[in-house]
């Protein structure tokens, strides 16, 4: 199990600075917005006849300077200031996003701060501090030494209502579309001042005239347009059901519209009924409908987010597996991808350093199980897919990336690269703690494996079956594809399109791969790690939500008195 805290320097090139929240590249699949809240304590006294009056400013890096992002009040005569203003930022998971709090003793009116006492400075993470939620830290002088006593805490706090409508649908007696059957699926809009909009689609039933569609939710954003608390009663919503065509001119099988209200059943076991009515049947005599939907539950819930479960005590538990099968080249050779250059790094390292950098502020204890596969392992020297790479198979954990790096450079020299390359023997090695925490019930651990390889997957059916086992569990598999190898196998296994699906026909839960080519990514590490991680927070609250588990440590959301 990894845990990590901040990031610091390690024999390979991090990912460096990240961009500021909204600033760089790839920062478009996650952001959620975090409102920092800022005190002091026992901050030096720079007034002779009074006490200092305090103003913490915020710096954000871009990677190559800071520059001032916004700045508290003033407090007059405080040296345990509380400031009321507070900054809200994007927060990115997948990036790096290093921050600088400034204190200052603000003696005269010009803007600029230089002039000013300084009471002290500190530099972290916006990782680390949403996963503290609450932070404190003593703050240091330009010169790093401690500014007396003085201490900031930093109060993390997400803004977004999360709500959601939970809906459980089914319908009965469908019309046939085609010769004895219908392929149906669902479409709810919300009516809007310009006409119904679409608000959600379900999945296609194949060959079922009484189908029960999976559970779904829809955000109250989406069905109220913002206004939920006004709106989310009096909305009318319209349910349209379609016969699926594969070629998309889907039939129309009938439709009903209701509000919120009238959807919601009085119990579990008495659903809700609608006739689905076609309109153009109608004004046939005698007829009725053209099957009636059931909605089993219509309740407005919480959806807890990514933030939810770190701030509630969550851990990321990240777990490394490296290619060290023979395609990769003899590491002595500068030719292998294995080959440590002068500057003391290569692919595989570049991408630990960078995906690890990030993972590393979610985890609490700094220790990452890293394994080998591939490669014939003293002293029998036969061929393994499973080894740490430490060689100590009862404390496989190095100590940090640092760690991981030392372990890597250490082991090189005594294995021999070999093959086959084979994913399934770490997949299943990883699902099985996996396994263990979704027997908890709790939403407290989620492991994240990092797969690096340079070649073609040799057990790509094993491998299949090995990840719709996973999508089942708190688990999210990375693969990152270094060299210039054809890593078609690869695309497949990352199913954005459609979930992956077993040799024998078992369909994955969810997409829990997210492959991508280190080529892409050559000379920026920040952006290779906001590309592997960028799905990642998703996947982390889709599935603890789909299992309706909780964050640890439910939090009010209240501010710190």
């Amino acid at each position: 199990m990894a845990s990590w805290g901040a990031p610091g320097p390690g024999p390979g090139p991090g990912p460096g600075p990240g961009p500021g929240p909204g600033l760089g590249p790839g920062a478009t699949n996650f952001a959620t917005k975090v409102e920092l809240t800022i005190s002091c304590e026992n901050l030096m006294d720079m007034d002779v006849f009074s006490k200092s009056d305090p103003l913490c400013a915020l710096y954000l890096n871009t990677g190559s300077h800071w520059y001032e992002f916004g700045r508290t009040e003033m407090i007059l005569n405080c040296l345990n200031p509380k400031f009321s203003k507070t900054f809200v930022l994007d927060y990115y998971f997948e990036m790096v996003q290093r921050l600088k709090f400034c204190v200052h003793d603000i003696d005269n009116d010009s803007h600029s701060l230089e002039d000013d006492d300084f009471l002290g400075e500190l530099e972290c993470t916006l990782g680390q501090i949403v996963s503290s939620r609450q932070m404190t830290r003593s703050l240091l002088l330009k010169d790093q030494r401690p500014a007396g006593h003085g201490t900031i805490t930093i109060y993390a706090e997400e803004i977004t209502d999360t709500r959601v409508a939970k809906f459980e649908v089914s319908a009965r007696r469908l019309d046939k579309k085609f010769l004895w059957w219908s392929d149906p699926f669902l479409e709810l809009y919300r009516k809007t001042e310009t006409g119904f909009r679409l608000a959600h689609r379900t999945e296609v039933v194949k060959n079922n005239l009484n189908p029960i569609w999976k559970p779904f939710r829809v955000p109250l954003r989406s069905l109220c347009g913002g206004d939920v608390e006004g709106q989310i009663k009096a909305t009318l919503f319209k349910v349209e059901c379609y016969d699926h065509h594969v070629n998309g001119s889907h039939d129309l099988i009938g439709s009903f519209e209701a509000t919120l209200a009238e959807m919601q059943p009085g119990t579990f076991f008495s659903p809700t009924e609608f006739h689905c009515v076609h309109p153009r049947k109608k004004k046939k005599k005698n007829y009725k409908n053209s099957g009636v939907i059931c909605i089993k539950q219509c309740q407005i819930l919480k959806e807890f987010t990514f933030l939810d479960y770190i701030m509630g005590g969550c851990q990321l538990n990240f777990t490394i597996a490296i290619d060290f099968t023979g395609s990769n080249g003899d590491p002595s050779s500068p030719q292998s991808l294995h080959y440590i250059n002068p500057e003391g790094y290569n692919e595989y390292l570049t991408a630990i350093w960078a995906v690890g950098n990030v993972i590393q502020d979610y985890d609490s204890n700094k220790k990452f199980p890293v394994f080998g596969f591939g490669a014939q392992v003293p002293p029998l020297w036969q061929v393994s897919h499973e080894f740490p790479i430490n060689f100590n198979p009862s404390n496989p954990f190095c100590d940090g990336i640092e760690g991981v790096v030392r372990a890597y450079q250490e082991c090189l020299p005594q294995l021999k690269l070999w093959g086959p390359t084979n994913f399934s023997p770490i997949i299943r090695h990883a699902s099985c703690f996996a396994q263990q925490a979704l027997r908890q019930n709790m939403a407290s651990q989620y492991y994240v494996l990092l797969i690096i390889t340079d070649g073609v997957i040799t057990d790509i059916d094993q491998t299949c079956s090995a990840i719709v086992a996973a999508s089942r569990l708190p688990m999210s598999i990375i693969i990152v594809g270094v060299g210039g190898a054809d890593f078609g196998a690869m695309e497949f296994l990352d199913s954005d399109d459609k979930l992956l699906r077993s040799p024998q026909g078992d369909v994955a839960s969810r997409d829990i791969v997210q492959f991508v080519p280190f080529r892409e990514f050559q000379g920026s590490s920040v952006a290779l790690a906001q590309s592997v991680l960028a799905e990642l927070p998703d996947q982390v609250a889709s599935f603890f939500n789909s299992y309706n588990l909780k964050p640890p440590n439910v939090f009010s959301g209240s501010r710190p008195l």
